[in-house]
Order: C-alpha cells, then sequence, then structure tokens
C-alpha cells in the first residue's frame, strides 16, 4: 500500500469522527425534574444572564431568556444554553419565544414554561 494512503486514512477517519460527534444536539432539557433542586445560580451558569426579570411582591423572582429564531423558524443554540440565545432583538414582536423560570426567595426553582 502506497504511505500516503496510509497516512490518510486515520487522518480522514478521525475528521469523519470528529465531524458526526460535532453535529450531535443536546438533549432537551426536562425541567420538570428540576424543579426544587435547581438553582438560579446554576441557571446564570447554564443559560447566561436573563433578558428580563421581575421581582413579585412575595418575593418571587421571574426571568426570561428570549430565544432567537433562525430563518423564522426553530431556536437558535449558542451551544451551551440547550436552545437559547441570551442575546435580545429589540424588532417589534420578536420576543414572543422565551423560557420563564421562577425562583423561591431562596433562588430555588419552583416553575417554568417555555414559548415557543
Amino acid at each position: 500500500m502506497n504511505p500516503a494512503v496510509k497516512c490518510s486514512l486515520p487522518v480522514v477517519l478521525f475528521f469523519a469522527i470528529a465531524f458526526f460527534t460535532g453535529c450531535a444536539t443536546a438533549p432537551p432539557v426536562d425541567w420538570n425534574s428540576r424543579v426544587g433542586n435547581y438553582t438560579y445560580a446554576q441557571a446564570i451558569h447554564e443559560l447566561g444572564p436573563p433578558n428580563r426579570q421581575t421581582r413579585l411582591s412575595n418575593g418571587v423572582i421571574v426571568f426570561k431568556w428570549f430565544s432567537q429564531p433562525i430563518g423564522g423558524t426553530g431556536m437558535a443554540n449558542n451551544g451551551m444554553n440547550h436552545g437559547f440565545d441570551a442575546a435580545e432583538n429589540t424588532r417589534p414582536g420578536f420576543n414572543n419565544r422565551y423560557l420563564q423560570l421562577t425562583f423561591d426567595t431562596n433562588g430555588v426553582l419552583t416553575a417554568w414554561s417555555k414559548i415557543y
């Protein structure tokens, strides 16, 4: 076998494996399992800073992370935040897709909703 072919075969295999593993999508987040044991600090680490936050009169804080559609459909994914892009677009009617997380006064997740 030609030495050039011997050397190129492992390189081609490496790039093929890297391509297919790099294109794998992360499984969707099971938010129901996170209620009661997921903290605001974990959310910031995973999703980045929220686009909106509201403190209710009872001390509960509601945070929203807006999504950014790709070509009018789907959700953007920056590789770390599981389908949500922390960047906010200011065009009217654009921010109708979001992840909303509600945390109690201790910073523990009590409720969530995803609109898209």
